[in-house]
Formats: C-alpha cells, structure tokens, sequence
C-alpha cells in the first residue's frame, strides 16, 4: 500500500477516535439556558432542591439569577458543557457596568460573572440586601 494512502487513513482514524472520545465525555460548545425551564433544571442540578420563585435569564443564555422564597440568591454561569451555581453569601457584591451586571461571588474559585438582564437593578438591591 502506499505510504501516503497508509498515513491519510492513519490520520483519518486518529481524528475521529479522538473525535468519539470528545463526544462520550461530553465535550464540546457551552451549554445555554434557552428557557426558565432550562434554568430552573440547571438550579436544581447545583443545589439540590431550590425552588425559584424569581428567575432572570442573561440575554445570551450565559447564565441566571434565581431567588427562592427565602430569600436565598442562586448564581449560575457556565462550567463547561455545565453550570456552576453558588448561593450568594453577605460577602457577595453586585454592580451595573453599562447593560451588564457585574457579580462577584467573593469566592476565588467561582470568581465573577458578568450577566446582561433586563431588571438588573432590581437584583443589585437583592444582591445588596443579603445578611
């Protein structure tokens, strides 16, 4: 057989064997919240038994805010082909930066989140308002 013939095929079977690796570990483009439902279940993914009685999506998908009705702040933004959620804590902080809200969680591993929503100032009053 030709030698270059060999090393196509070769080649060719590499790709797509690491090509199937990707696609069993799930790897691949970042997951969007496409709707509330989307939210709601991605919530419950990270914190087991949130029940959000207020939900703002970012425009993009990218991530949420979630409020249940003690009054408890779920951040989610994307990990991966998952997302992270983290209850906010008094630590936390929340600014507006031109159509984006800015949150910072304090926490160094989960670090900030940049959401664009349409109430944002209502959720720096909640954000703030944490004890």
């Amino acid at each position: 057989m030709d030698p270059q013939l060999l090393q196509f095929f070769g080649s060719l079977a590499a790709i797509l064997l690491l090509a199937g690796i990707a696609w069993s570990l799930k790897l691949g483009p970042e997951r969007k919240l496409e709707s509330e439902e989307d939210a709601r279940r991605a919530a419950g993914e990270a914190v087991d038994g949130f029940d959000a009685e207020k939900l703002s999506l970012d425009s993009e998908g990218r991530g949420a805010l979630l409020s249940d009705a003690s009054g408890n702040i779920l951040l989610l933004r994307p990990h991966g082909t998952h997302f992270a959620g983290r209850i906010l804590t008094a630590a936390a902080s929340a600014a507006i930066e031109g159509d984006t809200l800015v949150i910072d969680t304090a926490e160094k591993r989960y670090g900030a989140a940049r959401l664009v929503l349409d109430d944002a100032p209502a959720w720096v009053q909640r954000i703030e308002a944490i004890k």
